[in-house]
């Protein structure tokens, strides 16, 4: 069953493309691509260096522990993420996307700078406090991004959502990609992990400067002249709940392993674990170019019911690969489950429900990143028992010399995490699978368009 449209009025279009003609709508895609780049060099970049903050702040704070603590200040990003697009999204309409644009900017390069001088503000414990200070503003950075130009994209290719979003998110492993390489080109030069972070700020000054006098346009609903009041009423559909729930698991698949991958997977697969972590960008920045065909063809649903099984079984694979072929198979697989998510989830949200406007697609963020914090230190916490029961105590492990032995304990370790999380894409393809038979059964998807 096709994915089907409901046909446009030639006037209906003409007042689209009216309402836009005022604005540089390249210019504001072109500054929401670079800072979402900032966004996913940052998360990469954080990534590359945990093992350095781990190596050089946390162990010797509390070693037994190390673990779950880096992978709190991998996941605090998302709090910020979080805290920031559910104030600001049903904010956006009255404090403007002309303001919180460049902020993000502003907050990449704070956030960067405290991450960068964190040994020279303080020392022993409370390191931690200023590393993980540091994450959470540039996870406010990341948020005040995805609360800006999900809706603005919706807002300037009304009829064209699901393709777009996906083209803009295509920058999201692009970042990944530059990021990744970064980091692992300055490392074979043997620069510090300083240097790395510090490239974030090139991203974000360039997204700051390209919004001195861009002009915004108001977002969908208000143009449309949906209440405040009638965008709320959206919230309480059964269907956006069981989005809003499900997004949670999506996220969760994509992102918290992807937070992880080269932590934890370098030792098993015999080679970084960011090169992995790039290769899956990689298969996600050009996928996502092709989204529109897809979408089309299987419907927003059931292209995310397929991706939940590739996800799944990519997951699994990544648990037990053990050599660089295994861990570049592996990947492939989990990369084409998870490459089309996130996009697809704000499309598939908002072409149910456009009169929900930035409110909905930012709750949905919401959910998604939400549920990466409570994941991610997740897998840190199965590390690090596992590690500890492997070495057949906490104490016997936080003994232990670095060597071949402790590798092969927190390889295995690090394999479980991974095992563990397939479960949460697994389960929704129940979830899919009910609302595609759904939709199949009214004569397919039909985008619901605002008046």
């Amino acid at each position: 069953m096709r994915y089907a449209q409901q046909d446009m009025s030639a006037p209906a279009s003409a007042v689209a493309t009216d309402r836009h003609a005022q604005y540089n709508k390249s210019r504001l895609f072109l500054v929401s691509v670079i800072a979402l780049v900032a966004a996913g060099m940052a998360y990469s970049l954080r990534s590359n260096v945990a093992s350095d903050l781990q190596r050089i702040f946390l162990d010797p704070v509390d070693k037994v522990h190390s673990g779950e603590m880096v992978a709190n200040i991998l996941a605090v990003p998302f709090v910020g993420f979080v805290l920031t697009i559910a104030i600001g999204s049903p904010m956006l309409d009255f404090i403007g996307m002309a303001l919180l644009l460049p902020l993000s900017g502003v907050c990449f390069l704070v956030g960067s700078s405290l991450l960068i001088f964190a040994g020279s503000i303080s020392s022993g414990p409370g390191v931690y406090n200023v590393l993980w200070s540091g994450a959470l503003i540039s996870g406010i950075g990341w948020g005040l991004v995805e609360t800006v130009i999900n809706p603005l994209t919706a807002t300037l290719y009304p009829d064209e959502k699901t393709a777009r979003l996906n083209h803009l998110h295509a920058w999201w492993p692009g970042g990944l990609i530059i990021g990744g390489l970064l980091g692992v080109g300055l490392s074979s030069l043997g620069l510090s992990w300083q240097l790395k972070l510090a490239c974030v700020m090139i991203p974000a000054t360039a997204a700051i400067i390209l919004c001195i006098g861009l002009k915004f346009p108001p977002t969908e609903r208000v143009a449309a002249g949906v209440s405040t009041g009638d965008m709320f009423k959206e919230l309480a559909k059964p269907m956006f709940l069981v989005l809003f729930v499900s997004m949670f698991g999506t996220a969760a698949s994509e992102l918290a392993p992807g937070s992880w991958v080269d932590f934890a997977l370098s030792r098993t697969v015999h080679m970084p674990g960011i090169l992995l972590l790039v290769y899956v960008s990689g298969i996600m920045f050009v996928a996502r170019h092709f989204a529109g065909p897809l979408v089309h063809k299987l419907s927003p649903i059931g292209l995310l019911w397929i991706s939940c099984l590739l996800a799944s079984l990519g997951l699994v694979a990544l648990s037990v690969a053990d050599s660089p072929v295994m861990g570049v198979l592996a990947a492939t697989v989990w990369g084409c489950g998870v490459c089309f998510m996130w996009p697809t989830m704000l499309a598939t949200a908002s072409e149910r429900f456009p009169h929900g406007g930035a409110l909905l697609m930012g709750l949905m963020g919401t959910a998604g990143t939400a549920s990466i914090y409570f994941v991610l230190p997740q897998m840190g916490k199965i590390f690090d028992n596992e590690a500890a029961r492997l070495a057949g105590s906490g104490d016997a492990y936080a003994r232990m010399a670095p060597g071949p032995e402790l590798d092969h304990i927190k390889g295995l370790a690090a394999q479980l995490s991974f095992k563990e999380v397939a479960i949460v894409p697994a389960a929704l393809l129940i979830v899919f699978g009910a609302i595609w038979l759904y939709d199949r059964s009214k004569g397919g998807f039909k985008a619901t368009k605002i008046s």
